[in-house]
């Protein structure tokens, strides 16, 4: 099986950096190159004049830096293993779709995502992105749990 990309979507909790470690050992075993990606989630009731006229706003810019941030981090993981690394912010309404459109575009052969094994009362009200990208995505998926 060859894995020459994979898809890791971050978020900057330690849950996700358990993907981005686990990610490291594929990208070191496979020769792999890896996109991380972020979403920066467009409410459109909030972002309507941002969306619609691409004007600015203070909350989506501070969201923004904060993503790029994030992004940054994971690439440094990435770069302090010698792995090949690219970063994207995504951005959209819904993340996990913004995460399966993600892998298609770049070809990933392999989305790895950390989930924060909620469940129940919880998992109901909060949802997992984890498993709407399972649902939804053609590329293989692994879950990794901190």
């Amino acid at each position: 099986m060859a894995l020459n990309n994979i898809l890791v979507p971050v978020d900057g909790s330690e849950t996700s950096y358990a993907a981005v470690a686990k990610a490291v050992e594929f990208a070191k075993a496979f020769g792999s190159k890896i996109t991380v990606v972020q979403v920066l989630t467009l409410d459109p009731y909030i972002a309507a004049e941002y969306i619609s006229a691409s004007q600015t706003n203070d909350l989506i810019e501070r969201a923004r830096a904060s993503i790029l941030n994030t992004l940054e981090e994971a690439k440094e993981k990435f770069s302090a293993e010698g792995v090949i690394v690219e970063t994207r912010l995504l951005e959209g309404q819904v993340v996990h779709a913004e995460l399966v459109k993600a892998a298609e575009e770049s070809h990933a052969d392999l989305i790895i995502i950390g989930s924060h094994g909620r469940t129940g009362i919880k998992k109901f009200f909060l949802g997992s992105v984890a498993q709407s990208v399972l649902g939804a995505s053609d590329v293989p998926v692994l879950v990794v749990r901190k």
